[in-house]
């Protein structure tokens, strides 16, 4: 074990298990693609649904589960509900494991893991 990774304590279980909870919301597809639209930018529920070509509520679920797991917040402005991660650590994760991903796909030189036939 090297003297770095030596200096971490291993976090409690309910943090595990919150970590875990988050990645489970964040591992369906439409949700991650929301979560990226976001991490662009705040929106309302129709310009999300148009972006990544969801059908209204379905969109308004999914954004429903991510709000309730506190990793998207909202506001009213009138009567639209406008949609945001607050979160910069989110924000960062997001944007860095989709981005890491994207690049990879593009750069022919990288072979591409099929990330879906490991998980379990």
């Amino acid at each position: 074990m090297t003297e770095h990774a030596a200096s971490f304590e291993d976090p409690p279980a309910d943090v595990l298990a919150e970590a875990a909870a988050a990645f489970g919301l964040l591992a369906s597809s439409a949700r991650l693609h929301l979560m990226w639209a976001l991490s662009q930018g705040e929106s309302d529920v129709t310009h999300l649904a148009d972006r990544v070509g969801g059908a209204l509520p379905a969109v308004s679920q999914h954004l429903a589960k991510l709000k309730l797991a506190g990793l998207v917040r909202s506001r009213r402005e009138g009567r639209r509900q406008v949609y945001y991660i607050d979160d910069p650590d989110v924000l960062s994760l997001v944007r860095v494991m989709v981005g890491q991903l994207t690049a990879r796909s593009r750069n022919a030189s990288t072979p591409a893991r099929d990330l879906r036939r490991i998980g379990g």
